[in-house]
Order: structure tokens, then C-alpha cells, then sequence
């Protein structure tokens, strides 16, 4: 990348960086001012000191897994112009996140030196890291979305989702070039070798990656939606902020368990077409039933 062009994308994302982090202390401000009432799960902290940790935890901490984020659970009962806070955050959120992507395409070898030097120009941001012995910015948790209710909420029911998992379709010559990647003299990549050899060229394997559990909502509105709807699900990785319905009281919800249950609580889908053992191990490969 020219270097006059390096230099303004990095400005562009100081920039839109800045503006995150404005936007989040905006929006923790406005909450702690019309003293909105809030929920968290483990109920350890402030409700406003809370929040603010939720949302200004962009940050990674030693040893976590790059692909894996930590979760708020929480609600945040709010008038018109808390949301309009958190409209613009996310706002700011989407902007960051697009500048860094393009970057990203561009310049690669900047993301790593972005991650140290973008905290530093927050002093109360940085000082905090520091006094927790972290350095680096986890980008994916500094741009994903705060969820917001369509309107008011009768109530909430809340479980642990324990069980996903995603799936991609791979060839046998995409299966060659990820083992090859490999340390190819080590006996049990030796014998992946030999079992990916006995395979027809044109099968398809299954690359699986567990997922880390999530909290899953289900939204139910007291009112339908415009479009006829009546409830929602999602899953809540930051605290969901909920229309006031003028009773100024959080809806109705259950008490979900602290951390998700150990083993597997849902039953095996009857139409899971894969079989139970990977037949590539060290790839998470798996061949389909037929």
C-alpha cells in the first residue's frame, strides 16, 4: 500500500476509534443520569459500573482463543433518548469496523500494530488495560452490535445453547493442502495421509467447528410488530436494551442458570447426516453418512 494512503487509512481508523469510545462513555453517562434500571446476570458489580466494563471490555486477555469473545448478559430499561445513544454507537461500531476490514484487505501486516496502538490514545482506557496486564485490542468485541428490542417486552425467557456448531463443505484437495500445512512427519499425520488416500477424489468432507455457548433469548413483545410479529430470538453477547413501556419496571423474566451446563442438554438432531467420530482428526474432518 502507497504510504500516503497507509498513513490516512490509519487516521481514518484513530478517527472512527476515537468516536467509538465517545460513544460508549455518551451512552453510560445518559444511562447512570435518568437512572435506568439494569440487569446482569451475575449481579456482582454496579449495575452502571457494570455496563460500562461491558461495554468498553475490547480487549484480549492471555491466552483466549482470537475467534472467541466474552459475554454481558444483561438488560438495560431505556427511554427515547438512551436509544438514540446506542443507535449512534452502533453507528460508530459498523464505521470502525468497516474502516479496519478494508484495512485489513489492504495492509494486513498493520492489524497487528493497530491492536497495541489504538488503546493508547484513551488514557483511562490504556491504564486500565495495563493495571490488568492486557495490551492488545480484540477487535471482533470492539465492533460487535449492542441488541435492542423492537419495542416494549411482556417478558424474556433465557437458556444456554451449548450445542452449535458450524459446518463447511470441503474437497479432498482442499483437505490435501490443510494437511499439508502440517508437521508431515509426525506418526498421526502420516496416518491421516494414508486415510484421505483411500477416499474417492470427489467426496466431500465436513470441517467442523464447535461453537462457545451462548445465551439464548426469546423476546416476547406486548404489543405485535408492525409486521405481525409477537416474539424474537436471539442470542445476547452484550446487554439487551429494552423499549420503557411507561411502567418504568423491567419485564418479566426467568432466572437462567450462571454459566452453561457442562455436557450436551439438547437431544442429537435425527437428521444429522454426519458420522459421530472425525475421520481427520487434526483437521476437525468428517465424512457424511449416505
Amino acid at each position: 500500500m502507497d504510504t500516503d494512503v497507509a498513513y490516512y487509512r490509519l487516521h481514518e481508523i484513530e478517527l472512527a476509534f476515537d468516536a467509538l469510545v465517545d460513544r460508549v462513555n455518551a451512552l453510560c453517562d445518559c444511562v447512570e443520569q435518568r437512572h435506568c434500571p439494569i440487569w446482569h446476570l451475575r449481579e456482582s458489580a454496579s449495575p452502571t459500573a457494570w455496563l460500562r466494563q461491558a461495554l468498553l471490555d475490547m480487549w484480549y486477555e492471555q491466552g483466549q482463543d482470537g475467534r472467541a469473545t466474552r459475554n454481558y448478559i444483561g438488560m438495560v430499561l431505556c427511554d427515547d433518548a438512551v436509544l438514540e445513544h446506542v443507535t449512534a454507537l452502533n453507528a460508530a461500531k459498523d464505521h470502525f469496523g468497516g474502516l479496519v476490514n478494508t484495512m485489513r484487505k489492504e495492509a494486513t501486516d498493520q492489524i497487528g500494530a493497530l491492536k497495541t496502538h489504538l488503546p493508547r490514545r484513551h488514557p483511562a482506557l490504556n491504564q486500565l488495560m495495563a493495571q490488568q496486564g492486557l495490551a492488545r485490542l480484540h477487535l471482533k468485541q470492539a465492533w460487535r452490535r449492542i441488541p435492542v428490542a423492537e419495542a416494549p417486552l411482556a417478558r424474556m425467557q433465557m437458556s444456554w445453547y451449548s450445542s452449535g456448531r458450524s459446518i463447511k463443505r470441503t474437497t479432498i484437495a482442499e483437505a490435501e493442502e490443510k494437511l499439508a500445512a502440517l508437521n508431515n512427519e509426525a506418526p498421526h499425520v502420516r496416518i491421516q495421509w494414508q486415510k484421505l488416500a483411500a477416499l474417492p477424489s470427489d467426496e466431500i468432507l465436513a470441517q467442523v467447528q464447535q461453537q462457545a455457548p451462548v445465551m439464548r433469548a426469546n423476546l416476547f413483545f406486548k404489543e405485535p410488530l408492525d409486521d405481525g410479529r409477537q416474539r424474537r430470538a436471539l442470542n445476547m453477547a452484550l446487554p439487551l436494551f429494552v423499549p420503557d413501556d411507561g411502567s418504568g419496571r423491567l419485564p418479566k423474566m426467568n432466572a437462567p442458570a450462571l454459566a452453561p451446563p457442562e455436557t450436551r442438554t439438547r437431544a442429537r438432531r435425527g437428521d444429522n447426516r454426519l458420522e459421530d467420530e472425525p475421520y481427520l482428526p487434526s483437521l476437525r474432518l468428517y465424512r457424511y453418512r449416505y
